[in-house]
């Protein structure tokens, strides 16, 4: 294959970047499209040019840091997988190819295609864990839970973090991370005791981060990679509304 790559290329937050051009020839279509760019940056380090900097880790779909905007789309336009699980048989040969960062102003641009997600890391902070001392681990089959909660706490707890939600809304919300880390615990009998203040606290931090308002399109599930339902979104607005109804700040 034959094509033509356009890639963002910033040297960090301060500085303004933009799209440069490059061509490449005789990829094969089984590559993964972070391998696409390991051969680029091979060329690019064969003529002496700085490589193009991207976040990865795993390359199976499980660390959620191949963030990659590409052809107007988070992760490219494979449904239900991350920028390490596709590949180039997804394009045509000849094809040209925009690459972007996450576009958001919580997500700062790190270098090139990097951003930094550590807003995530501070809304879970807020709130995303469970701190009731239990004592040693029970076992497996001591808390009976039902099949369907617990169908409904893995699809929530799938959530890699990896940002395509943000990516994929147009006012750049968090509403669907938050949603599955609230969810994930709110179903289940060990995150009751906390469900009001985890609710309360991780929303006003995803607020603090700069994260926009929900915009109802439905993009995000759409974009996202574990395809995490839209409900989990509801359930997230039914505890927090909750918890603000009782919460010891509401004024009579």
């Amino acid at each position: 294959m034959k094509i033509t790559l356009k890639v963002w290329r910033q040297k960090n937050n301060d500085t303004p970047g933009k799209l440069v051009e490059y061509q490449l020839d005789k990829i094969s279509p089984d590559m993964s499209f972070l391998e696409m760019f390991d051969v680029l940056n091979g060329e690019l380090t064969k003529k002496g040019e700085e490589i193009i900097a991207f976040d990865h880790d795993c390359r199976e779909g499980i660390c959620g840091s191949c963030s990659m905007y590409i052809n107007g789309r988070a992760h490219g336009p494979q449904t239900g997988a991350t920028t390490c699980q596709l590949h180039m048989r997804s394009f045509n040969d000849g094809d040209t190819i925009v690459v972007e960062p996450w576009r958001a102003r919580a997500f700062p641009i790190i270098k090139d295609l990097i951003v930094d997600r550590t807003a995530f890391d501070r809304v879970a902070q807020a709130g995303g864990y469970i701190s009731v001392n239990t004592g040693s681990a029970p076992d497996a089959n001591e808390i009976p839970i039902p099949r369907n909660v617990a169908d409904e706490a893995m699809d929530a707890a799938q959530c890699i973090a990896c940002g395509a939600c943000v990516a994929a809304c147009k006012n750049a919300s968090a509403m669907l991370y938050v949603a599955a880390k609230v969810s994930h615990f709110a179903v289940l009998p060990q995150g009751q005791a906390e469900r009001q203040q985890r609710a309360e606290r991780m929303v006003a931090q995803m607020d603090v981060e700069g994260f926009g308002a929900c915009s109802f399109t439905g993009a995000c599930s759409v974009e996202c990679p574990k395809s995490i339902s839209l409900d989990h979104i509801a359930r997230m607005n039914r505890e927090y509304l909750g918890a603000k109804l009782t919460s010891d700040n509401v004024q009579g």
